[in-house]
């Protein structure tokens, strides 16, 4: 399975970054027209989601939302950032979305977010391609 490797790099303990754009170059360095991306996330302290793009405030909502969801409370895991685990764990760190004409086929306000919860740190996020024929079959 073919795929491309995105660096992100975040400057926040917690942050939720558009990487829509990136997403998109990461579909045509693929070559992929018709099919899907996964978009994988292999950090625990990081995940990934679909969420509003025009209005910028929406990242900062869920990152005060999420601080009230999970708070830092006396966790065992000694680290210090099990916060950030639970975090990851309730988006999780995968996303399968369709690709139409080369290009994402999300809603009008929809846009591709990295999550980080245990940073500023340098993260890779992969994109896979699985491309259909015209009947709509994996290739």
């Amino acid at each position: 399975m073919k795929h491309v490797e995105i660096q992100v790099s975040t400057r926040s303990h917690d942050e939720v970054l558009d990487i829509t754009p990136r997403v998109e170059e990461a579909i045509r360095e693929l070559e992929l027209e018709e099919g899907f991306v996964i978009i994988f996330c292999p950090h625990t302290t990081a995940a990934l989601t679909v969420n509003e793009s025009a209005d910028p405030d929406v990242r900062e909502d869920v990152n005060r939302a999420f601080a009230e969801l999970v708070p830092c409370i006396p966790f065992r895991h000694m680290e210090g950032n099990s916060p950030a685990h639970f975090r990851s764990a309730l988006l999780g760190p995968t996303l399968m979305l369709p690709v139409e004409g080369g290009r994402l086929a999300l809603g009008t306000w929809q846009g591709v977010y990295f999550c980080e919860f245990d940073g500023p740190r340098r993260r890779r996020v992969r994109v896979y391609s699985i491309p259909v024929d015209h009947r709509g079959r994996p290739e």
